[in-house]
């Protein structure tokens, strides 16, 4: 039986690469679930299901049938806050149930390094420029705090490397939970097409539950 896999954002970086990762499963069924249908068939091909709705409009009932529902919405920095209320407008759908499972693509700010594990928002907000979007791992790091507290809807959350950039996937990934990871060569970053293909991996057989984790390119 297919899985039927709803993505908020799907025309997005991170969207796009999971939608195309999905389909290329052949073990899921995907809609695109964007404001722009024109945009996402152009992108995602004339076959990728769509429901053309702004993420703020969608209910319940758009909603209920799919096995899974991935945000990956994206927003400009002076709207970041809309990241914590879309998390908190899906959750508030499916409280005290299991189906649809709820994914969130989060940022690396939440995640800890150092020896003093400090978070690495930290780290951000203190390299040049960043007070023009440090908003937004900030917003993803709230996002984050506010679905750790949700313990009766069947969610999990996953974050990249400091960097989350367009790329190929990776021959090899890393995994981990809470720290910031880093390759052998002393890198930070996961790919859009590494995301994709770790999500889709997820998706058809779950590892996490009620948590985050977090990947990067080896």
């Amino acid at each position: 039986m297919m899985l039927k896999v709803g993505i908020i954002g799907a025309t997005g970086q991170a969207g796009s690469e999971l939608t195309k990762a999905a389909q290329a499963s052949g073990q899921i069924e995907v809609t695109a679930l964007v404001r722009n249908g024109e945009k996402a068939k152009t992108m995602l091909g004339d076959q990728v299901k769509v429901l053309e709705k702004d993420a703020f409009a969608l209910t319940k009932a758009d909603l209920a049938d799919f096995d899974v529902i991935v945000d990956a919405f994206a927003t400009a920095p002076d709207q970041s806050y809309l990241q914590v209320d879309l998390a908190a407008k899906l959750v508030s759908f499916f409280r005290d149930t299991t189906s649809p499972r709820l994914v969130f693509i989060l940022g690396a700010g939440s995640l800890q390094t150092g020896d003093d594990h400090h978070l690495f928002v930290d780290d951000i907000a203190k390299t040049h420029g960043a007070n023009e979007w440090i908003a937004i791992p900030q917003n993803q790091l709230a996002e984050l705090e506010f679905l750790q507290n949700v313990k009766n809807v069947n969610w999990v959350g996953v974050s990249p490397g400091a960097e989350f950039k367009v790329g190929p996937k990776a021959t090899a990934v890393k995994y981990g939970h809470d720290e910031l990871l880093f390759n052998d060569q002393g890198e930070s970053f996961t790919t859009y097409a590494t995301m994709g293909e770790v999500l889709t991996k997820e998706i058809i057989e779950p590892q996490y539950h009620q948590e985050r984790f977090t990947v990067i390119n080896q």
